[in-house]
């Protein structure tokens, strides 16, 4: 016990104290007391106790039996949830993922040896004060990510432990204690077990963190292998070339510090090159090329997606992002020639697709760099300038749709789309013929042609 004052919660006061005039221990546990620690707003409150699920239950007026057969218990106070566990000791663990049983016991202690980390191994209440028993609170000061105990029984009870402690690292910006990093490197082949689903989770997590350049550590200790096996070829693939200063892997992991903390933007960054192992080329002066690594990475990016689960909307955009990341290189911009690149990119994303592109470019060599910037800065003025306007891009702002083209004596069917889009393609080239009574003037001019 130390003398740690955390504010918590009035209703988590509420349960804890409840429990305890029934005559049962409870606390706040795990990474609200972490949270806490650091400063930081907890997003959740668990509560754990030595009362048993029924017992619980018998307490509280609205209860759900989240996972009664674990312990857990969600208990509702104006419509709010807070997960109530019961001390638990792990049985046997048969599979990498879950225990064989699970046994209920009346000993805190018991309880916190069977969590992941000593900074996830904290209990809290007002009466009893810090309950640290593995030094979580030292860790917390000096920054290490340190597994309860024997880090390979750890690791051997949930393979994902692994994963999470480089997710951890990552959002907190702490190192690996050395005997948790090694048995990483020993047993990371055992996340094979693991779903796609919450694998998934903790790499989002990673990526959206300060860090997600740690990866790097998940390549290091053969976890990357296992579930993304394209980004260890990324990290084995060079770049000799001018425009670049690191390898493939290097250059991904360089471009994700480069785009704000977003799922959309740093999947892509991830994504941008990974296809660029398969399109290698090298030339007589031994210069590499990746000719047709955009399309091939789209393809790529949509199949590491499904293999991950990850859902329809994020994947479109990513692989969407993807496929034109190196779209208008070198190319001196005009509206005329942004308007035509937003149609084809798309509205939703034409904004991080200028994200992508600089962060591409800030992750590359210093060679040309300036030019490079005042490029795309260029087409970024091109970009405003037409949305100030409100030039037309789609057939969404067309001036003209398929009612007004029926109504004006236009059949339906595939004609009809197709001169849509004719009627677009001379807008995207001359704005100022966006007008609703030149349109169908057009229109019926191309259906006699």
């Amino acid at each position: 016990m130390t003398d740690v004052k955390i504010t918590m919660p009035g209703k988590v006061n509420k349960i804890i104290g409840v429990l305890q005039e029934a005559g049962f221990e409870a606390y706040a546990v795990g990474g609200c007391i972490r949270d806490s620690l650091l400063g930081r707003t907890p997003n959740d409150w668990d509560i754990t106790t030595s009362a048993k699920p029924m017992e619980v239950k018998a307490l509280f007026s609205h209860t759900i039996d989240t996972g009664i057969q674990h312990g857990t218990v969600t208990i509702l106070l104006d419509r709010e949830g807070f997960e109530v566990t019961t001390y638990r000791i792990d049985g046997e663990y048969e599979d990498g993922r879950h225990p064989k049983e699970v046994s209920f016991t009346g000993s805190l202690e018991e309880d916190l040896k069977r969590r992941d980390f000593t900074i996830n191994a904290l209990a809290y209440n007002e009466t009893a004060g810090l309950i640290d028993i593995f030094e979580g609170q030292k860790d917390l000061k000096d920054g290490i990510i340190r597994c309860v105990g024997n880090a390979e029984e750890r690791f051997t009870e949930d393979a994902l432990r692994m994963l999470r402690a480089i997710r951890f690292s990552a959002q907190l910006g702490y190192r690996i204690e050395e005997n948790t990093l090694t048995a990483i490197h020993k047993l990371a082949g055992n996340l094979e077990k693991i779903s796609a689903e919450r694998i998934q989770t903790e790499l989002l997590k990673l990526m959206v963190s300060p860090h997600p350049d740690y990866l790097r550590t998940a390549y290091e200790c053969g976890v990357t292998k296992v579930f993304f096996p394209e980004f260890d070829l990324a990290m084995e693939t060079p770049q000799n070339h001018p425009h670049h200063c690191y390898n493939v892997g290097e250059h991904i992991l360089h471009s994700l510090l480069e785009v704000p903390a977003d799922k959309v933007l740093r999947l892509t960054m991830l994504l941008h090159d990974i296809a660029k192992p398969q399109c290698l080329t090298v030339d007589e002066k031994g210069i590499t090329h990746f000719h047709g690594h955009e399309e091939m990475g789209a393809e790529m990016s949509r199949v590491i997606l499904r293999r991950l689960r990850m859902d329809n909307d994020t994947t479109d955009k990513v692989c969407r992002l993807v496929r034109f990341h190196d779209y208008g290189n070198g190319v001196a911009p005009d509206r005329r020639i942004v308007r035509r690149a937003v149609n084809k990119i798309g509205e939703d994303l034409f904004d991080d697709f200028l994200l992508v592109k600089k962060a591409d470019l800030l992750a590359q060599s210093m060679y040309l760099r300036k030019e490079k910037l005042s490029n795309l800065a260029a087409w970024d003025t091109c970009y405003r300038e037409i949305r100030e306007t409100e030039e037309c891009v789609s057939l969404r702002t067309l001036a003209v749709n398929g009612r007004d083209l029926i109504a004006a004596g236009l059949q339906p069917g595939r004609e009809l789309g197709d001169i849509l889009k004719q009627l677009l393609d001379e807008v995207l080239e001359t704005p100022e013929k966006n007008e609703k009574d030149y349109l169908i003037s057009r229109a019926k001019e191309l259906r006699h042609s």
